[in-house]
């Protein structure tokens, strides 16, 4: 692929929203970085590592998986990007507006729930539990998705 030709998932530019966020945080704005946030952004979806490499690879980028496992790490200690745990591998996400999850057990496919949705069922959580989610918490749900039941 030529130096002018670009693909929007390793696309390494980068809004100046991003770069800010980045620096906000104290992260350099690395390819890796961008490339990262530029795929998830346009992805919409949680992926586990092996996808965010395999998505890249066919972009034309090779990344090694190391690179990719500490920019996801780096992302989500600072809060821009969360993990999921499941069966199988953990899958990351944007963490943009506050959602909860749905994990297949069968698959390892990851949905997200707005928060919104289930603002009742945190608060019954909560009175029945005494657990209070913070602002970063999660409901998990587990049960098997439409494809595999």
């Amino acid at each position: 692929m030529s130096r002018g030709t670009r693909s929007a998932h390793h696309d390494t530019t980068a809004s100046p929203d991003v770069r800010m966020l980045l620096r906000q945080h104290g992260l350099r704005c690395t390819p890796s970085r961008i490339r990262v946030l530029n795929l998830f952004s346009e992805s919409g979806r949680h992926l586990s590592i092996a996808e965010v490499c395999g998505r890249l690879a066919r972009a034309g980028v090779a990344v090694h998986h190391t690179t990719i496992y500490r920019t996801l790490e780096s992302l989500t200690a600072i809060g821009l990007m969360h993990a999921v745990h499941g069966p199988g591998a953990a899958r990351y996400g944007i963490s943009a507006e506050p959602h909860h999850h749905t994990v297949c057990q069968e698959c390892g496919e990851v949905s997200a729930i707005a928060s919104r949705h289930l603002t009742d069922a945190v608060g019954r959580v909560e009175e029945l539990t005494g657990l209070r989610p913070d602002s970063s918490g999660s409901l998990l749900v587990y049960g098997r998705c439409a494809r595999c039941d």
